[in-house]
C-alpha cells in the first residue's frame, strides 16, 4: 500500500512540474505576442504620422509656390 502511495505522490509531483512548465511557456508566448502587437501598432502609427507629415508638407509647398507665382504675376502685370 505504501509503495502505491509513493508512486501517486511522484506522479502528482511530475504532473505539477509539467503544468508549471506549460504555464510558464504560455505566459512567455502571450508576453511575446503582446510585445509584437505593440511594436506593430507603434510602427503603423509612426508610418501614418510620417505619411501625414509628408502630405501636409506637400500641400504647404504647393500653396507657397502658388502664392509666389500669383505675387510674381501680379507684380509683373502691374
Amino acid at each position: 500500500m505504501l509503495s502505491g502511495s509513493v508512486l501517486v505522490v511522484e506522479v502528482v509531483v511530475e504532473v505539477d512540474v509539467v503544468v508549471d512548465v506549460v504555464v510558464v511557456v504560455v505566459v512567455v508566448v502571450v508576453v511575446v505576442v503582446v510585445v509584437v502587437e505593440v511594436v506593430v501598432v507603434v510602427v503603423v502609427v509612426v508610418v501614418v504620422v510620417i505619411v501625414v507629415v509628408v502630405e501636409v508638407v506637400e500641400v504647404v509647398v504647393v500653396v507657397v509656390v502658388v502664392v509666389v507665382v500669383v505675387v510674381v504675376v501680379v507684380v509683373v502685370v502691374e
